[in-house]
């Protein structure tokens, strides 16, 4: 049986961290959701509606090779400027590049995946497993791996205060 990406589940944004028992909360990024499949060699770069990437941040696809064969992550896409603010208007300028002048623009202006959710696991579809059991996972893949960029491991908590301090970042 192959497998595919799953559709992306989508965040539901809150005003007022009111986090119930068992729920985690996580900072939304600027940038474009995506998900990354890496199996056998081939990479899939897709945004959540389906749009092909991997052409336009050969980066990303090249730091594909840091994973475990079968592995695919959910997150966000993100460009960092000099300051380390998040660059949306750089990322959607990356989105137009192909070829030469997309390898060119990761030069200046990297890519980076910033990963908040396992979906499949060497082989292992993870998409049935309880949040905690993924996110215990996906913390694991990135010390075991030791990844690095263009690799980001999204932060994660069940803290409200820790939230509270997030909704002040502008």
């Amino acid at each position: 049986m192959t497998w595919t990406l799953p559709e992306p589940m989508l965040a539901t944004p809150v005003s007022v961290p009111d986090l119930r028992p068992g729920h985690a909360a996580e900072p939304k990024w600027d940038g474009l959701r995506a998900l990354v499949s890496a199996d056998a060699g081939q990479v899939v770069l897709r945004s959540r509606r389906g749009t092909e990437m991997a052409a336009s941040l050969p980066e990303v696809v090249a730091g594909a090779m840091q994973l475990p064969d079968a592995t695919a992550l959910d997150g966000e896409l993100v460009v960092w400027d000099a300051a380390g603010r998040l660059a949306f208007e750089r990322l959607q300028n990356r989105l137009a590049r192909r070829g030469a002048g997309a390898a060119q623009a990761a030069q200046e202006w990297p890519g980076h995946f910033v990963a908040f959710d396992l979906l499949r696991l060497s082989g292992t579809d993870t998409t049935s497993w309880p949040y905690r059991r993924r996110r215990a996972s996906l913390e694991s893949l990135f010390a075991a791996r030791q990844l690095s960029a263009p690799w980001a491991l999204c932060p994660s908590t069940t803290e409200a205060d820790v939230v509270r301090e997030w909704l002040t970042w502008a």
